[in-house]
């Protein structure tokens, strides 16, 4: 058990249950394509009254995805934010500098934006934390989170969560008719403190709501990310529907490395998601769908 985590808040077992894994394989190669291209990308602005420049006719879900047949079937997380949320993570934000592990990064992801939650001098952003089961990770530093979900996935079952994301996504045939209505993604924005005041225990599952966290969510229609696409290249995997929260949250290092053991304990092998990935640059006006809503 990490240190600093109360008594009572087990983590699960790393062993992984055994069987045959249904999903192995089912995911498809995500192509790219030149921009502009003709449907929209992520991760955009979704600062309240965010307008982009790209047509579309689709629209994304605006209700909670378990309400339109979904389930999440995986959970990863990126260096930073994807999205841009001004006042709350945007490239006024801040974190920690100097810390050796910071130096095995370099090269390997880019880092994003981050939240105005810094303050070096309270010690809970600086507070050392041993992290047991994620690695490359920092306390202070901020994450954005996702959870892809498919009508297609193998909800309910132990085969749910998958590495990669498109094996959980296109799990079972013949389902998926409507991408924007049938695939989505969470995003939810963290910085990581040392402070158990901030555990939740099960953010593996999704977005967490409670109270003023999860309440104002940007939705949209966009594509997959990550720092193989850019303004230039695109991705041609959309539309899928976007939920984001607009708020910079706080949670305890605890929270992640409690996911990070339940990643562990799926049939699926999620050792590859344990670490933060690099970000894609901001999506450009011209890249971006025209139909943000706000919740």
């Amino acid at each position: 058990m990490p240190s600093g985590v109360p008594s009572g808040k087990h983590f699960a077992s790393n062993e992984a249950p055994s069987g045959f894994n249904i999903c192995d394989g089912k995911g498809p190669a995500l192509a790219k394509v030149d921009c502009p291209y003709a449907l929209g990308q992520a991760a955009t602005d979704v600062t309240e009254g965010y307008t982009s420049n790209l047509d579309t006719a689709y629209v994304p879900i605006t209700v909670p995805f378990y309400q339109a047949g979904m389930c999440p079937v995986n959970v990863h997380w990126h260096l930073g934010t994807e999205h841009r949320s001004e006042g709350q993570y945007d490239e006024d934000g801040s974190g920690p500098t100097g810390i050796d592990h910071r130096r095995k990064l370099a090269g390997k992801a880019r880092k994003g934006f981050q939240c105005q939650l810094y303050d070096d001098s309270v010690d809970m952003f600086t507070k050392h934390y041993d992290w047991q089961h994620c690695t490359d990770m920092e306390v202070g530093q901020t994450y954005e989170v996702r959870w892809p979900s498919s009508a297609a996935g193998a909800c309910g079952t132990l085969n749910q969560y998958q590495t990669p994301f498109v094996d959980g996504v296109f799990c079972k045939d013949n389902i998926l008719v409507d991408l924007p209505a049938q695939i989505g993604v969470q995003a939810q924005v963290f910085t990581i403190v040392n402070d158990e005041s901030y555990y939740y225990p099960d953010l593996m599952r999704g977005m967490i709501v409670d109270e003023m966290i999860g309440s104002d969510i940007a939705y949209y229609t966009g594509s997959t990310t990550g720092m193989s696409y850019n303004n230039e290249i695109c991705s041609a995997y959309t539309p899928i529907t976007w939920q984001v929260d607009r708020k910079c949250n706080i949670v305890s290092a605890s929270t992640f490395d409690k996911m990070c053991a339940d990643m562990k304990s799926q049939r699926d092998d999620m050792s590859d998601d344990l670490y933060p990935h690099g970000s894609r640059e901001l999506v450009s006006d011209a890249n971006a769908s025209n139909n943000h809503e706000r919740s």
